[in-house]
């Protein structure tokens, strides 16, 4: 969403507000930046369910700002089917990330019952185990259908979003939008095996199962086999420390017990480094360093951690899921189904072996995260929307 917005901005026939729900203030509040507008609505009751307090907030913003094409990115909270519901969906269009409703049908694969109840937490007892989580997604995948199924506009980018919206919605007009990626990955450095940590794997997430690290982990042994020094860095909290909520009550969730509890069975201890959160710049460093990125997701549409890999050049592994095939065409030979260890262990192991012929995927990453390019093909489908030339917009 920066990244596009950074374009958008340099067009001076476009004006472009920013809405969005935020516990920073306690009342709606309008902030004047140098290129857009920003409108903070109080968080409340919060976005996950359905949150009535927004609609009064909505019908101001929208009296006030007088938009000719209003842009929802993300159908996962549900700040957005509120606007429609208090203002309508005539000049609506919606970008789908990922799909809750789908997420709910994978939360759990590659674990069974038995492992999700042996490893209940006092947390798990207080919040929810990995069913509850489960639940949750199932309850917000409603209301993000009733979203989908109320607007006439979509925006996606991959084959799975586009069939899962046609399921949904089948009189809906789908507008195809690649994405745009973080400014900082579009200049500097490139990635260069002579410059990269040999046998060093990166992955982007870990902190919920659907992003595949128990998965993962159990293809750690096959690597180290062959290449003992293997090393790996996650990005985000340590999932395998046990954290204590004032210094008493332990907050690791059952997964996170899970995931500690199969890196000990396995012996591969001391492998893996969490490296905690991550700015842009220092995602990028990350991507640099490493051998092989890899992305062990259960599901996803297309994730940006991917695009961003790619465009820097780093040899990328990943599961067969959602709408990444479209982003892998050419390099499917990199990909595996996200439950088979053995298939991912020896994509790695290949990569690590190929000194002198090394995976670049930077062409077909730079094509489809094109600034210009993307930004000139959302203001067409702004434009296409409103039924002449955009003026104003809130994003």
């Amino acid at each position: 969403m920066l990244g596009s917005a950074e374009q958008l901005v340099k067009y001076d026939e476009i004006q472009l507000a920013v809405a969005t729900p935020t516990p920073l203030v306690k009342e709606l509040t309008f902030l004047k930046g140098a290129k857009m507008s920003y409108y903070l609505l109080p968080y409340g009751k919060g976005n996950c369910l359905y949150n009535k307090e927004y609609e009064s907030y909505w019908k101001y913003i929208n009296e006030e700002f007088h938009p000719d094409v209003v842009h929802i990115h993300g159908t996962e909270f549900t700040h957005g089917l509120s606007f429609v519901k208090a203002c309508g969906s005539n000049n609506v269009v919606v970008s789908i990330q990922g799909l809750v409703s789908v997420i709910a049908d994978y939360y759990l694969c590659g674990l069974k019952t038995f492992d999700v109840f042996r490893n209940i937490t006092e947390r798990d007892l207080i919040v929810g185990t990995l069913f509850h989580d489960r639940k949750e997604f199932s309850k917000r995948g409603k209301y993000e259908i009733e979203l989908l199924q109320s607007v006439n506009h979509v925006i996606g980018r991959t084959s799975w979003d586009k069939a899962h919206i046609w399921a949904i919605n089948p009189h809906v007009q789908y507008h195809f939008c690649n994405e745009t990626l973080r400014p900082e990955f579009y200049n500097g450095d490139k990635w260069e095996y002579t410059k990269c940590v040999p046998h060093s794997i990166f992955l982007s997430q870990a902190n919920y199962p659907i992003k595949g690290i128990h998965v993962f982990v159990k293809a750690i042994p096959l690597i180290q086999r062959d290449f003992p020094n293997v090393s790996i860095r996650v990005a985000g909290q340590d999932i395998c420390s046990v954290r204590k909520f004032k210094g008493i009550v332990p907050i690791r969730s059952g997964y996170e017990k899970y995931v500690s509890r199969l890196i000990k069975r396995l012996n591969v201890e001391g492998r893996i480094e969490f490296v905690g959160r991550l700015n842009a710049e220092e995602m990028k460093q990350e991507y640099l360093k490493c051998n092989v990125f890899v992305c062990p997701s259960s599901v996803e549409n297309s994730p940006n951690s991917l695009g961003e890999a790619q465009i820097l050049g780093t040899p990328c592994v990943c599961s067969y899921a959602g709408g990444v095939p479209d982003l892998m065409k050419g390099y499917e030979k990199f990909m595996y189904r996200f439950e088979d260890a053995v298939m991912l262990a020896k994509n790695i192991c290949d990569i690590f072996k190929s000194t002198k012929n090394q995976v670049n995927m930077i062409d077909i990453a730079r094509k489809r995260h094109d600034r210009e390019d993307n930004a000139m093909r959302l203001i067409e489908i702004y434009t296409y929307i409103e039924n002449n030339s955009s003026k104003s917009i809130i994003d």
